[in-house]
């Protein structure tokens, strides 16, 4: 018995497991699965210059949502103001070190570095020159480390802590707060614009060209 020689044509829908036959994607075309309308490729590289423009503009917010207000929470004469970086370090001594250490990771670090590896991967690639080394280490850390950057799962704290906090002060929203939900926005929107296969594919020739 024979094994069938392997297909560079076929792709598997990274969302519902369709496998599709795909030929070459048109410039500014895309090529959606059939089942669930996932992007599977995009042509031209503009369609990576959306991506590497969209983990920019989450790069500049990340920079005032540390450093910014995130809430300001006012009780009668007593107000107070905390940015994400005094939370964390809010909890960086005893016995709640450890938390402080996962809450800036997980939301900090974690997203900073996915965001700054993409743009190392695909910025070359989107303004059609060859990639900066180590691209394809950069990516495949990017998606790596996709599932641990909970920008989303700490919105969803901080609404839950809202609904909790509204009864007992007034609490108002600083630039931090509007900056990290416009983050949450645009990685979702990214991860629409990232197509898997045409990246790789990308990678793979202009490493064969080299």
């Amino acid at each position: 018995m024979t094994s069938a020689a392997p297909r560079d044509d076929l792709v598997c829908c990274p969302v519902c497991d369709a496998l599709h036959t795909l030929d070459a994607t048109p410039e500014g075309r895309r090529a959606r699965c059939i089942r669930c309308n996932t992007v599977l490729s995009s042509g031209g590289p503009e369609a990576m210059m959306r991506v590497v423009l969209l983990a920019s503009a989450s790069l500049i917010l990340m920079t005032i949502v540390i450093f910014f207000p995130f809430l300001q929470l006012r009780q009668g004469v007593f107000t107070a103001k905390a940015s994400v970086f005094d939370t964390v370090m809010s909890f960086s001594q005893g016995v709640m070190a450890p938390l402080s250490l996962a809450v800036g990771l997980f939301i900090i670090v974690l997203p900073v570095g996915r965001l700054t590896l993409l743009i190392w991967a695909l910025g070359p690639l989107s303004f059609g020159t060859s990639p900066w080394p180590g691209a394809r280490f950069a990516l495949r850390w990017a998606e790596r480390i996709r599932p641990w950057a909970m920008a989303e799962i700490f919105m969803i704290g901080v609404a839950v802590a809202l609904v909790k906090l509204a009864d007992l002060a007034t609490l108002t929203m600083g630039p931090a707060f509007w900056s990290f939900a416009a983050i949450v926005a645009i990685t979702a929107f990214q991860d629409t614009q990232l197509s898997r296969h045409s990246i790789w594919t990308a990678l793979d020739t202009a490493r064969s060209t080299r």
